[in-house]
């Protein structure tokens, strides 16, 4: 399954300027997701000037993103919302810059009931930029959230 930035929008709760995932393709329990990382971000403003880098907390968030769009495209998980709980050895290996695209591929590790771990790796052109385990709880919306 193939996922625009607008079908993303339906399924997760970020929005401008914290949707960093403008493209998810699933298949079963693994995810590819595509960032384009221009020079008109906002966090290049202060990160930093002359010398523009994606922050690497941001990088995890967008894998974080792309894990959430996998699990939250299952009926059984539609009207939750993604929260982190762990993020374990997470290494930033190489600096994202305009002109970057982070190609992101996530893999579901293990879930139970709506607890689970997300294997990631962030690349540009085929080198490894980031990856790293990230834990997440799906916690169900309230009736006046949905």
């Amino acid at each position: 399954m193939d996922l625009d930035s607008r079908m993303i929008q339906r399924i997760l709760p970020h929005r401008f300027p914290f949707l960093l995932v403008d493209r998810v393709t699933i298949e079963e329990m693994t995810a590819v997701g595509i960032k384009n990382v221009t020079i008109n971000e906002w966090f290049f403003q202060g990160h930093f000037p002359g010398l523009p880098t994606m922050p690497g907390v941001l990088i995890i968030e967008a894998m974080a993103q792309v894990g959430a769009t996998m699990m939250m495209n299952l009926d059984e998980y539609h009207d939750c919302v993604p929260y982190f709980t762990t993020i374990d050895r997470v290494k930033i290996r190489k600096p994202v810059v305009p002109g970057d695209q982070l190609i992101i591929k996530v893999e579901l590790l293990k879930i139970r009931k709506r607890m689970g771990k997300l294997n990631c790796v962030a690349k540009v052109n085929e080198s490894i930029v980031a990856e790293g385990e990230i834990g997440f709880s799906l916690v169900e919306k309230k009736e006046e959230e949905i």
